[in-house]
């Protein structure tokens, strides 16, 4: 594991590069969004891939990470958060110079697709991505919980506690306290990066998965999957965020993701949650991916602790 390195903290009337690794933004929302963030004194400055289609993409695999590159070697940019996900970022893996990022940290935001690059950037070059909310979060409408969250995360403030809205309200599976950096992202994704050189080492990890629009025997299969690989057999604590538009067959399948995850974990002595909300859900909470937190897991109102900020 390479030496950990915190970015610095997002201040008032900071300069944010926005960078599309995967899919396009129609132009209406990413307005909207800007819209938001400028609002709350912060600049914007838009990457070339912003303004780029290739199909489903936005340019090709090199442009998108020529663009991501461009935004972490500018100094005059603070922090690149990523306009939205969808499909492709990991074409753009190989091409990041993740010395390059090293040398030039600085906040890293996004999630779903961008699960890839969070935790290979995290992994090969050590420096703290954050797991929340995209462009196209503030695309449609604005939360204010998602704002605050964001805002205290990045702003430095150190013993934060990250507890769920009463619209999100989150569930003890198994109670309990744990403490570990923080690794995951949406289970797909964690999923097509086993086997390769950018699979999560969840050793000791507090992990937290999150998915849409998949079938609830799909996701028993991705559960099995991670169990089989190993990558649940060291970790301290399970997080199970927002399951949204999840489906099933026409024959049922019998149990519900809370179901799942206690038959696929039940020789896990772990707290886990469940229905936290980070992931696709209207409410967005910014997670720092392989920072110190910890996790606690009461019967009732489970929270994640964030002792040191992952910010200097």
């Amino acid at each position: 594991m390479t030496e950990q390195i915190k970015p610095r903290r997002l201040l008032s009337g900071a300069r944010i590069g926005i960078v599309n690794p995967a899919y396009w933004l129609e132009p209406e929302r990413q307005q909207r969004a800007a819209g938001v963030f400028e609002g709350l004194g912060y600049q914007l400055v838009l990457g070339k891939s912003t303004a780029l289609r290739q199909d489903i993409y936005a340019g090709s695999p090199k442009e998108r990470a020529a663009d991501i590159m461009a935004m972490f070697s500018d100094t005059s940019i603070d922090a690149i958060i990523c306009a939205r996900g969808g499909y492709g970022g990991n074409r753009v893996l190989p091409l990041l110079d993740y010395e390059l990022i090293r040398e030039n940290p600085k906040i890293f935001v996004g999630y779903s697709d961008t699960t890839g690059s969070l935790t290979s950037i995290a992994q090969r070059s050590g420096l703290v991505t954050f797991h929340g909310p995209m462009l196209t979060t503030y695309g449609t409408n604005t939360i204010d919980y998602n704002l605050d969250v964001f805002q205290n995360i990045l702003s430095g403030r150190a013993d934060l506690e990250i507890r769920s809205p009463e619209a999100c309200r989150a569930r003890t599976l198994r109670p309990g306290k744990a403490h570990g950096p923080l690794w995951g992202g949406n289970l797909a994704l964690v999923i097509s990066l086993l086997g390769t050189n950018e699979q999560i080492d969840t050793t000791g990890a507090i992990l937290f998965l999150e998915d849409i629009n998949e079938d609830l025997y799909k996701f028993d299969r991705m559960m099995v999957h991670l169990k089989n690989s190993g990558s649940l057999e060291h970790i301290s604590g399970l997080v199970i965020g927002e399951m949204l538009n999840m489906t099933d067959t026409k024959v049922p399948f019998g149990k519900t993701i809370d179901e799942i995850v206690m038959d696929v974990c039940s020789d896990l002595d772990i707290p886990i949650i469940s229905n936290f909300p980070c992931g696709h859900g209207d409410y967005q909470v910014t997670l720092p991916v392989s920072h110190d937190v910890e996790l606690n897991a009461p019967d009732d109102d489970p929270f994640i602790r964030i002792p040191d900020s992952p910010v200097a």
